[in-house]
């Protein structure tokens, strides 16, 4: 009998972004773990699929990643999404990969959706050589990181709220000289915007528009 965990990415905003793969694996799964099951719900309705979801998420992880390994060596078919993209790329993942591994339970990652590396293609800006920053700290350590960020040669990702993009900005604006940069906010979604240009007039767009979704900031390196 082989044990295995399926990683699944999920559509980041448009639900045809799935691939055939993905929707049997969930189709054939005993379970899926879900970041938030009433949002995992809307793309089992949509593709008729019901099986069974259990909650897991960055505030259960610790309790539940015990029962999910007994749970897969008991022979079930346990597959993970998050809400939106690739499981533990800025979401729940990484601690029930590692603990799988650590039990000889396979683990296998579909490939699929990802907001970082859509936004970095969509950017054009370098991408030969990139540095995925994710969510940058709230506080503690927030000025260290941005001027990690400053400094580096390549270019660099960064994922924001809509409650945090214009302090971000501004912060970015203090530290970096005129540098191209590129905002793209609800990708694949019917919103989708994207601002380009020098920091300061994508920050003066940004302000001005409707403050809402998921942000991705695309940095160019220092020259």
């Amino acid at each position: 009998m082989e044990k295995v965990l399926y990683i699944i990415p999920t559509p980041i905003g448009n639900l045809e972004d799935i691939t055939l793969r993905a929707i049997r694996l969930l189709k054939e799964s005993d379970i899926v773990l879900a970041e938030d099951t009433r949002v995992t719900r809307k793309l089992f309705n949509h593709y008729n699929i019901t099986t069974k979801m259990m909650s897991y998420h960055v505030f259960n992880e610790h309790q539940k990643t015990q029962k999910i390994i007994a749970t897969i060596n008991e022979g079930l078919k346990v597959s993970l999404v998050s809400d939106a993209g690739t499981p533990s790329i800025s979401d729940p993942g990484f601690l029930l990969i590692r603990e799988c591994i650590k039990n000889s339970i396979n683990v296998i990652c579909l490939p699929g959706p990802t907001a970082c590396i859509s936004a970095l293609v969509q950017s054009g800006l370098p991408s030969e050589k990139f540095n995925f920053e994710g969510f940058i700290p709230a506080k503690k350590g927030r000025k260290k990181a941005l001027a990690d960020i400053a400094n580096r040669k390549s270019t660099t990702i960064i994922y924001e709220s809509p409650h945090r993009i214009l302090k971000t900005l501004h912060a970015l604006k203090k530290i970096i000289n005129n540098r191209d940069i590129v905002v793209l906010k609800e990708l694949t979604k019917i919103h989708e915007s994207v601002f380009r240009g020098d920091i300061s007039d994508v920050t003066n767009a940004v302000s001005k528009s409707k403050i809402k979704g998921e942000f991705v900031i695309i940095l160019d390196g220092r020259k």
